[in-house]
């Protein structure tokens, strides 16, 4: 019998999350669930769920896989969409993906939960007792335990049902849009826990049905609040090592050395291989916030008070990082941007995906324009800049009459760019790379031809 499966929110995640469980087959090439993702009705929640039963992906996307999945998925009428909470009544499994934030800039974070208890009761107001609940959202650790297990069985008690058959289990999201989009669900690890040992194996059961565990194993943990810790925690290593690099990149410039190339000498090293390059800045739903997720969870959730000292400084210093490429791209300029006409290409956080949530190209772009620059975007795969309320042009325009050109994300396009037939009768425009986009063979190829390029984490020249 196929199973009815409902996706709680359908961004990037979770649109991905449904296209994936819908591609699930059975030893014949039948489809294993049928799927229904379900979001608010907003006007970007309706704008989703139109996307997906009109068979189209919702955000711009490279991943042709992930393209064919959601047509595929469409041709055989197991995914759909609404906007209509109702659907977790019918639902054997429900996948949470619902947006969480926290002041993470503030002194002192303060986890902003008011919204995902929410989504937990609207859940619980509907879905059958022995429906298996898995909360992907990366969660501030206790989260499970301390509210979502309670809400849950408190609106099952109210129904009437037995909150003792609750199954609730955590298992974080592993998506990373761009190239690999679909992949990075279907094969990579994942680790999961239940709230009981029922709800763990039901769990297991169900991600194994769609996953490549023989390649990617899953692994379990003891508890949920374990599971919650692992994502915090490596997201927060992450960003803590793009933050690290961040003084070695200031250094490098002022010895005048070539940090790339420092830096993969040092990752043939096995122990190193994960060392971070200089870039514009740290970005992204995930690694801007999550550091923060822990110490206020240990003061909110736990009654405690931590010193997180490291993760601090992260998110610290990554609001620092585009200032720097501003000071550098300013010295290009003689010391000034006022009254300068600066292309800034590209203003997702990551490499060809449309996400511009915490950008470092917002900060870079606020502030160019607060000191007097007149600034125009360009990305080719968002052709709206919803937290700075502007148009974006998706097709490259002439860097004729520009003082400079910012590359501050690297998008396979202009990594493809020929840069010195581009910039022909632009000789005068200074081109600064904020973030990896340009190897150091080709700075010299466009040197010689004529052209003024530096980059980030780099002497000037080199």
């Amino acid at each position: 019998m196929t199973q009815n499966v409902c996706i709680q929110g359908l961004g990037f995640v979770g649109s991905a999350m449904a296209v994936a469980v819908a591609s699930a087959r059975d030893a014949s090439g039948c489809p294993l669930y049928n799927v229904t993702g379900v979001d608010l009705p907003t006007t970007l929640g309706r704008s989703r769920v139109e996307a997906l039963n009109a068979g189209t992906f919702p955000f711009r996307t490279s991943d042709e896989k992930l393209l064919a999945a959601v047509n595929e998925a469409a041709r055989q009428g197991n995914l759909r969409a609404t906007t209509d909470a109702e659907a977790y009544a019918h639902a054997d499994i429900i996948v949470v993906n619902v947006h969480l934030d926290i002041s993470f800039r503030e002194d002192q974070p303060q986890l902003e939960m008011a919204g995902f208890i929410e989504a937990m009761r609207q859940v619980g107001r509907r879905m059958r007792e022995d429906a298996l609940v898995i909360i992907e959202t990366t969660v501030p650790p206790g989260t499970s335990l301390k509210l979502a297990v309670p809400a849950l069985r408190d609106e099952l008690a109210q129904r009437g049902l037995d909150p003792d058959r609750l199954l609730l289990a955590h298992s974080p999201e592993r998506v990373m849009p761009g190239k690999d989009y679909l992949d990075s669900i279907l094969n990579y690890w994942r680790v999961y826990a239940g709230h009981t040992p029922e709800a763990a194996d039901a769990c297991e059961a169900f991600l194994a049905s769609f996953i490549n565990v023989k390649d990617y194993p899953l692994t379990r943990l003891s508890s949920t609040t374990a599971s919650e810790t692992s994502k915090v925690l490596e997201n927060s290593y992450r960003a803590v090592n793009i933050a690290f690099i961040h003084e070695w990149t200031r250094y490098a410039e002022v010895v005048g050395i070539d940090l790339f190339e420092v830096i993969a000498a040092v990752q043939k090293r096995p122990t190193h291989s994960n060392m971070r390059y200089p870039g514009l800045g740290i970005g992204g739903y995930c690694l801007t916030k999550d550091p923060a997720f822990a110490p206020a969870a240990t003061r909110q959730l736990f009654g405690r008070d931590i010193e997180f000292p490291f993760s601090r400084l992260a998110i610290s210093t990554a609001a620092d990082m585009p200032s720097h490429t501003i000071e550098r791209l300013t010295r290009l300029l003689d010391g000034a941007v006022a009254g300068k006409r600066i292309l800034l290409c590209g203003i997702c956080y990551r490499e060809d995906v449309a996400d511009t949530r915490y950008s470092p190209s917002e900060i870079v772009y606020r502030e160019l324009v607060a000191q007097g620059a007149q600034v125009d975007v360009h990305d080719p795969f968002v052709s709206y800049w919803q937290e700075v309320q502007r148009p974006v042009a998706n097709d490259l325009p002439s860097p004729e009459g520009y003082a400079a050109v910012l590359f501050a994300t690297p998008h396979a396009v202009y990594k493809r760019l020929d840069l010195p037939r581009w910039m022909s009768g632009s000789r005068g425009t200074a081109v600064l790379d904020a973030f990896m986009v340009f190897s150091s063979r080709q700075r010299q190829l466009f040197r010689e031809a004529g052209m003024w390029i530096e980059s980030i984490g780099v002497g000037d020249g080199l």
